[in-house]
């Protein structure tokens, strides 16, 4: 079975949106790149979604495409894919839900609220992926990485 390759141009309009124009001329306003694999592989699997919800094209690797489109691509990507790293957790509020949690990121001291324990989700090779109240994702790439004091805390609610 031949995989076809479907040819498109990708731009921003005067309104700072994605427009996809593909292979047999159509232009579509609004379009969002969505990874299927965000974790685990985030440059395979990218689809390009009209604002109906459906998908326009399905980008098999993000290096395949030309320089400018998957730059373009990338940065439409970090904006979406907003997931601080937490480097270290200071203190929650109680042991029970809900909680407020203080941390480091690599972007900076922060507080978030864990609204359940179902909220901190266990990845591949023992990195976690907390969501707050707010639906702000805070990655934990290797728990182990943690100062004992951190991991401490955490393990309360694992």
């Amino acid at each position: 079975m031949s995989h076809i390759q479907l040819q498109f141009q990708l731009e921003r309009d005067a309104f700072g949106r994605l427009v996809l124009t593909d292979d047999s001329g159509m232009r579509h306003a609004g379009v969002l790149p969505v990874r299927a694999f965000p974790l685990t592989a985030p440059d395979d699997g990218i689809s390009l979604v009209g604002p109906d919800g459906r998908e326009l094209v399905w980008i098999d690797r993000l290096d395949r495409l030309p320089e400018a489109t998957r730059e373009l691509l990338g940065h439409e990507l970090a904006a979406r894919d907003f997931a601080p790293t937490l480097q270290k957790l200071h203190k929650v509020s109680s042991f029970g839900v809900p909680s407020t949690w203080t941390v480091d990121t690599d972007r900076g001291e922060t507080r978030f609220v864990l609204k359940a324990e179902e909220d901190i989700r266990r990845l591949e090779g023992g990195a976690l992926l907390i969501a707050s109240a707010h639906g702000v994702q805070f990655r934990i790439p290797d728990v182990k990485a943690l100062d004992r004091g951190s991991r401490k805390l955490l393990e309360r609610f694992l």
